[in-house]
């Protein structure tokens, strides 16, 4: 009978390996504005939560143009990938919101400065509003290599 429990006990330690979620958390990336996480790990994998160019120093959406605006959306995504052991490199996935897709030439100038080849899958998707008045939210997916997957810092 114990040799029979085996493959069970193996299965169900294996499976909640995989269901374990962590927070992932630095002051370097705004506060989260609403019952959410900034990003969470569950294996290797990082679910980076939508930022918007908020400057983490003051919680108030950046001044300036819209470039600059996609920069500091991307450098909160930066700083909370930074925080889970990686980095924009390691970005398998981004979603882009926009109010206004006349701007999805200044989203690609920006991803050009920022990533290298192979590039992230991406999506852009043109929404009537976002939090606090922002003109655009940057959320990602990040793959960590198993090397990388116990780097965590905060």
């Amino acid at each position: 009978m114990r040799k029979s429990m085996f493959p069970l006990l193996l299965l169900i330690t294996y499976t909640a390996s995989f269901a374990a979620k962590e927070n992932i958390y630095t002051k370097t990336a705004p506060q989260p504005i609403g019952i959410y996480s900034q990003a969470i790990k569950t294996g290797n994998t990082i679910y980076i939560s939508g930022q918007i160019p908020i400057d983490p120093k003051t919680g108030n959406i950046i001044e300036g143009n819209f470039k600059d605006q996609v920069r500091q959306a991307l450098k909160n995504v930066k700083e909370i990938a930074k925080a889970a052991g990686g980095n924009l490199d390691d970005i398998v996935k981004v979603s882009v919101y926009l109010t206004d897709l006349n701007n999805f030439s200044v989203v690609n100038e920006v991803m050009l400065e920022s990533f290298n080849i192979p590039y992230p899958a991406r999506a852009v998707i043109e929404i009537k509003a976002l939090p606090k008045s922002a003109t655009v939210e940057i959320e990602a997916v990040m793959r960590l290599n198993n090397a990388d997957s116990n780097k965590i810092s905060s």
